[in-house]
């Protein structure tokens, strides 16, 4: 799996983070989505890597995927950032997984 991270987003995260220790991670979190597949996919910084991800490869800044949701993502992406809605978004070359994609601070 690969994820490019535009300008814009790369500039728009390292604002967010300003200097924080942690990890991020692209999470595809299905709490209240009733199933599995309608899981959706948001941005958070943690403190700890939880077992069971693994650090993808991109094109700079790291970011981490739980192994066992790599199957709801395509394989090559990229994250972007969209100033009129203020969100990031997640693309690939097939669709668009999330046009307002969240970013969550958990520590």
């Amino acid at each position: 799996m690969y994820i490019e991270w535009t300008e814009r987003a790369a500039g728009k995260i390292a604002d967010k983070l300003e200097g924080q220790k942690g990890h991020l991670q692209l999470k595809y979190d299905t709490e209240g989505c009733g199933c599995v597949v309608s899981g959706v996919t948001a941005l958070w910084l943690v403190d700890e890597v939880e077992e069971g991800t693994e650090k993808v490869e991109t094109n700079g800044i790291p970011l981490f995927v739980e192994k066992s949701k790599m199957i709801f993502l395509d394989e090559s992406m990229k994250i972007d950032f969209v100033p009129e809605a203020n969100s990031f978004q997640l693309k690939s070359p097939n669709q668009i997984l999330n046009p307002r994609m969240s970013f969550f601070n958990k520590m």
